[in-house]
């Protein structure tokens, strides 16, 4: 059964040689993006990764899935907000097989298994085709992580708690890692976008949730909050990586949506 990629040719290019070609041109850009390179050496256990189109978050995603490759993982959870079908709880896929436009991604059949089990998943087909959030973090994770497996969560209406419960069970194994995805703010003007973004990017910095909770609009909240609150509990660092918004690709600044990435070690 393969998890068939529904935003292929949308999202991001529908073939492979286009994907590659972005990769390469914004490693090229890296350089300047960073400024302290030993960044770019961490070893994490987890990123906050956007998921707008390619043209717009693909090189803030960029760095992100960059850096998670130092971490040699054989497993990927990616984990992400469902944009376009109601449900309440976590929805698992239960598909061997990922499709990218770069070859299919061997999915964690067994350990998918394991966590429906273990913590009563829903399998909610419909959400997962077509749904972006975690399907356009996938092209990077070919790209940087050909060997590793990948899981894919979806969540609905849930308690941030009841991921954490989830990102805890899967980090404790040393071989595994997690994308949590989430864009920022939607649609205001750029200064009140980055306004309400800073209050995720100190959230996030700081790991603190009551911070998030002061107007932090992202559309992966829950998922941050969970990734922020396992960092807390385990003494865990978190550095900010990139941040920008649509604006920096459109050059319209009255309907801006906000773009952050960021890596926990």
């Amino acid at each position: 059964m393969i998890r068939k990629a529904g935003n292929r040719g949308s999202f991001y290019p529908k073939d492979c040689q286009s994907i590659e070609k972005m990769i390469d041109e914004f490693n090229y850009f890296l350089k300047n993006a960073i400024k302290d390179k030993s960044t770019l050496s961490i070893k994490p256990k987890a990123i906050i990764s956007p998921h707008a189109g390619y043209i717009y978050s693909g090189f803030t995603a960029n760095i992100a899935h960059k850096v998670l490759s130092n971490s040699k993982a054989k497993r990927v959870v990616v984990v992400g907000p469902s944009h376009h079908v109601y449900f309440e709880g976590v929805s698992i896929s239960l598909a061997d097989y990922y499709e990218t436009p770069c070859g299919n991604i061997l999915m964690d059949n067994s350990f998918e298994r394991l966590l429906q089990k273990r913590f009563n998943l829903l399998s909610v087909p419909n959400a997962h085709y077509l749904e972006h959030s975690t399907e356009t973090q996938m092209p990077f994770i070919k790209h940087y992580m050909p060997e590793a497996k990948v899981v894919e969560l979806i969540y609905g209406k849930v308690d941030y708690k009841f991921i954490l419960k989830i990102l805890e069970a899967v980090l404790e194994d040393e071989s595994t890692v997690v994308v949590i995805s989430s864009d920022l703010s939607h649609f205001y003007s750029l200064e009140d976008a980055k306004k309400l973004d800073s209050i995720c990017l100190a959230g996030v910095a700081q790991e603190n949730i009551q911070v998030l909770n002061r107007g932090c609009e992202a559309c992966g909240i829950l998922g941050i909050k969970a990734i922020v609150e396992y960092a807390k509990k385990k003494s865990l660092k978190t550095k900010l990586l990139d941040y920008r918004t649509s604006a920096d690709a459109s050059g319209d600044t009255k309907r801006v949506v906000g773009y952050m990435s960021a890596v926990i070690y």
